[in-house]
């Protein structure tokens, strides 16, 4: 760590848990439990700057921009994993939300030691994915020093793209330079320095909101039903149908029906059913009224 930059709560000696190792296993899981408890209040109280952040990501989305997560180790792996599970939950492209890993796709399974220090990669992952003004970057580091982070979002304000950090070490705020900061603090971990609990799973929490946030403000979700989902298997298939029936009332086999003239779109069968429409109207109706299906359902009334 450079000169006069100050030790980060995530690699600072949690007390509590100095003697871990002497404890009995119930123990150790108690303890353990308990400093994860920590976790979701602390997330909770960054809940202004996450709401700012994902405006910024729904008024991007509706310039047809994008949005990357840039990480390293367990926070670059959590990226990856928030961006590969939007396509079949709220049926967008793969390219709408995407991951950026230090080290690239081997670091998904096995540490590619020094790369989060490569500078020049980050900036590298910038260029190559053509990030523009119309494109969000997250930067994710528990320490939020990490090389490879700084300098691909330094890149990508460059670019003009919207910047959003995720850290959890309070002390490395002031070295940030993104719009919006997001900085739960959790404390030092029960392991010194392992940051794939306590932060890890901060991380996972903020970035779980900020993309299922901005799918619900892109109308992607109705009441609390995914009705974009992809029914890319036997379980979602079934979901389809239950989601289909329980807003519109039908039979399971009127249901199975509409959605098969329907080809499988959820949004569309629920609205060729209330609005009595083939799919071809549905998809126009829907278009009209910006892919709501509240609205599209509404409009009618």
């Amino acid at each position: 760590m450079k000169k006069n930059r100050p030790l980060p709560d995530t690699e600072k000696i949690n007390q509590k848990s100095e003697n871990i190792d002497r404890l009995s296993t119930e123990q150790i899981v108690k303890l353990i439990n308990s400093e994860d408890m920590l976790v979701a209040p602390a997330v909770g109280k960054e809940s202004k700057k996450i709401a700012a952040a994902v405006d910024m990501i729904v008024e991007h989305f509706k310039l047809r921009g994008r949005l990357f997560y840039v990480g390293a180790g367990t926070s670059g792996r959590l990226g990856v994993l928030d961006a590969s599970e939007c396509p079949p939950t709220f049926g967008v492209s793969p390219k709408l939300v995407q991951g950026i890993i230090a080290g690239g796709k081997r670091a998904l399974v096995r540490a590619v030691e020094g790369a989060e220090d490569k500078a020049e990669d980050g900036i590298e992952a910038i260029n190559k994915h053509r990030i523009c003004e119309k494109d969000v970057v997250v930067g994710i580091a528990a320490c939020g020093m990490t090389p490879f982070v700084q300098a691909a979002l330094k890149q990508a304000a460059k670019k003009g793209a919207g910047t959003i950090f995720v850290t959890c070490a309070r002390q490395a705020v002031k070295f940030i330079s993104a719009k919006i900061i997001i900085n739960p603090i959790i404390g030092p971990e029960v392991i010194t320095g392992s940051t794939r609990m306590k932060a890890g799973t901060a991380t996972k929490l903020v970035l779980n909101i900020l993309t299922t946030t901005a799918m619900i403000k892109m109308g992607k979700v109705y009441g609390n039903l995914m009705i974009d989902l992809r029914a890319t298997n036997n379980k979602l298939r079934n979901r389809s149908l239950r989601i289909v029936s329980q807003i519109t009332g039908l039979s399971p086999k009127k249901t199975a029906d509409l959605l098969k003239n329907a080809k499988g779109k959820v949004k569309h069968a629920i609205v060729m059913h209330f609005r009595n429409v083939d799919l071809e109207s549905a998809i126009k109706i829907l278009n009209q009224c910006d892919q709501s299906l509240r609205k599209a359902i509404e409009s009618n009334k």
